[in-house]
Formats: C-alpha cells, structure tokens, sequence
C-alpha cells in the first residue's frame, strides 16, 4: 500500500505521516506544489530519523503521477474523501491500492476525484466537517492492513 499526498499545505502533517509510514513500510508520494518550502531539514523535526526510513517520492503533477504509479503500475487509486456515501468500513482494500488524501485546506478538484476508481470517507458524528488528513490517514491505513492481512 502507498499513500500519496496532493499538493498538501502543512509540513507538520505531512512529518507525522512519514513517521507512520516508516513504522507500517508503506511509500510516501507527494504530488507538488506543496503549499509550503520543502525543507526537508525542516520536516524531520517532526518525522525524526523515522525519515531514513521511509521511501518518499516527489512528483511535478498529478499526471506525472497518475501515468506512473496507476497506468504503468497498474495500481487501484482510493480517494479519501468528506464527499463520498461509501464508508470505509465497508470498503475492500487490495494489496495494490494507492490511498490519496487531499490538501488541507481544499481537498482536491472534481477532476481528480473523478479519476480515482473509488472515493471512500470516514462515518463522522453531529455534522462535523473532517478529521486532522494525518489522523483520517491513520484510521483507513489500520482498517486496509487489517483487511488484507486478515
């Protein structure tokens, strides 16, 4: 399983999923620009030395990505997303998916969304609007491993 970030605004966020993913040998992608300086110095305040561990990919656009990691890699992109009715729950994850989580601040655009093969969310309460990416990251990551290692 691979996680991939689109464009994300906040380097703290994008540290602490670098730690988890080196504790879970998962692949980092990062779709730029980012809506910060990529300072990686800056960054592994955050990440620690859990950084040398994780495999981290940068790519320039989202098709850059797409071509590479879904087309030529012939991988399963899952968006995660505050828009979709299909809980992840209820969701079944493969060894080849990609799990995409959007910026922040804006998510990513329709035509993104629609280029995903399936868009899945996190059930919330009392019409709260979303979860830290990190920690909605965290939560489908648990279930996808649980599932496929099951």
């Amino acid at each position: 399983m691979k996680i991939v970030f689109y464009q994300p605004d906040i380097a703290a966020n994008l540290a602490a999923m670098m730690r988890t993913a080196a504790c879970l040998d998962l692949e980092i992608h990062i779709i730029e620009p980012c809506g910060f300086v990529f300072d990686i110095q800056k960054i592994k305040r955050v990440a620690m030395d859990y950084i040398n561990f994780v495999k981290i990919i940068r790519h320039n656009s989202f098709e850059d990505f797409y071509q590479k990691e879904i087309i030529e890699n012939k991988n399963r992109l899952v968006l995660l997303t505050t828009k979709s009715k299909l809980s992840y729950y209820d969701f079944k994850f493969q060894n080849n998916d990609i799990l995409l989580l959007g910026r922040e601040s804006a998510g990513v655009p329709e035509n993104i969304a629609n280029s995903c093969h399936h868009q899945i969310t996190i059930p919330m309460k009392n019409d709260m609007r979303s979860l830290n990416v990190g920690v909605a990251a965290s939560l489908v990551i648990g279930e996808a491993i649980r599932q496929i290692n099951h």
